[in-house]
């Protein structure tokens, strides 16, 4: 014969498990969801549209990778001999 009793409380004890992984995600669907918010904020305010992100992240590579190069053609030559 089952034991009705233990099969039951495994459910209850199943449940409630399932219960707390649902309160912990949405907990966390609303951090995230609040640290998006604070991102497009930050980045409104930087003057970037969030959906042009790539684009300025892009821009921003290009000109970080130009002031590199005009750097080192101004650095003196007879310093990079001596390597």
């Amino acid at each position: 014969m089952k034991n009705y009793e233990k099969e039951l409380n495994i459910l209850k004890e199943n449940l409630e498990k399932a219960r707390s992984l649902k309160y912990k995600a949405e907990a966390r669907l609303e951090q995230l969801n609040n640290q998006r918010q604070e991102i497009i904020k930050e980045l409104q305010e930087l003057g970037v549209d969030p959906d042009d992100l790539e684009k300025e992240i892009n821009r921003l590579t290009e000109e970080i990778e130009k002031l590199f190069k005009e750097a080192n053609e101004l650095m003196p030559k007879d310093i990079l001999e001596k390597k």
